[in-house]
């Protein structure tokens, strides 16, 4: 009965283009037992997005708030423990050089912008290790949600809660947070990408940490957190109508991220002569010093504390309708991996 559901499906996977995902967008490693896989990427992340909530694809990758706000409204998504993105999150924190920002507790009281939507996956992370470590409170700052280098209103593809007594408004219009940070509109940026008047070399932007991977680092030695943005997911009617289908998706994502990796291995004798980035292969070392073999593990069981921290200070900062568990969220028959 499985392989007579499964060969039956042609199933369509959106997801951006990372050395993790590659293979699958090459064709080296294909999901087994459906019919045929097709795959399909966006401009813009929030673009990859917006086909799995328009239905445009089966699978795909998503990011972790915009999930738990589906599941808020009821939408049946399940979680398969593939993670394409993940980044800490220090860096992630841009000032006004005129704002009087030399380090975290110097925030408060000011106006910070956030792109697309008030708890984009980076500035939950970076809300509840600032909360943690600096006391760190959102409620005492005014936010500014909009467009990172162009104008733009907020995300439509997802909800918008709005937590008690925090100060959220939107940029005014034809005005981009790039550019009200350069100006001194806004103090402070909590950004997934960094702001271009930033690369362009604006004497006004810096960042909070400017020396943030010792500080990344050693954050990561404390906890043990190596900050997960993005999970593959599918509605859960999709995988119950085809037994075997979560975990088939699942192996070929982690084959795809597998074959990016040995990539870098392969070529630590020669220096990592392939990538195009000098002391690569010291980041190499220290990285496999850190973290080990597998340095961007999937599956429930390698990244269990991980993702109960971000479920935790999703409903910390009132983003989630209620304290979301690990187990509730992935497709159950991948709870062992």
């Amino acid at each position: 009965m499985r392989e007579r559901h499964m060969t039956d499906l042609d199933l369509r996977i959106g997801s951006f283009r990372y050395d993790n995902t590659e293979a699958l967008f090459n064709g080296t490693v294909a999901v087994a037992g459906v019919r045929s896989t097709t795959i399909s990427t966006a401009a813009t992340l929030p673009g990859v997005f917006d086909y799995l909530v328009q239905g445009n694809v089966d699978v795909s990758e998503f990011g972790l708030t915009f999930l738990l706000r589906a599941l808020d409204q009821g939408v049946p998504y399940a979680v398969i423990p593939a993670f394409p993105v993940r980044m800490f999150r220090h860096s992630a924190v841009f000032v006004n050089a005129h704002s009087g920002i030399t380090g975290p507790t110097d925030l408060v009281g000011k106006n910070i912008g956030e792109f697309g939507v008030y708890g984009q996956d980076p500035g939950v992370w970076i809300k509840g290790i600032l909360a943690e470590d600096y006391g760190f409170r959102p409620e005492d700052n005014r936010w500014v949600i909009g467009g990172l280098n162009h104008p733009a209103p907020p995300f439509e593809f997802t909800t918008h809660p709005r937590p008690d007594g925090v100060d959220i408004t939107t940029t005014p219009e034809g005005k981009s947070l790039s550019t009200m940070l350069d100006t001194g509109e806004i103090d402070a940026l909590f950004t997934a990408n960094a702001p271009q008047p930033f690369l362009d070399g604006s004497p006004n932007i810096t960042r909070l940490f400017p020396d943030y991977e010792p500080i990344e680092r050693d954050y990561y030695r404390r906890t043990r957190n190596f900050p997960i943005m993005h999970a593959v997911v599918a509605r859960r009617g999709l995988l119950d109508a085809h037994p075997g289908l979560a975990r088939a998706v699942y192996n070929a994502f982690y084959d795809a991220k597998e074959a990016g990796a040995d990539r870098y291995r392969r070529f630590r004798p020669l220096y990592q002569t392939p990538v195009m980035l000098p002391w690569a292969n010291a980041l190499m070392e220290r990285n496999d010093e850190l973290f080990g073999h597998d340095w961007w593990p999937y599956g429930v069981k390698a990244n269990l504390h991980t993702l109960d921290t971000f479920l935790r200070y999703h409903y910390e900062q009132g983003l989630s309708a209620r304290r979301w568990t690990v187990e509730e969220i992935v497709a159950p028959e991948l709870l062992d991996t």
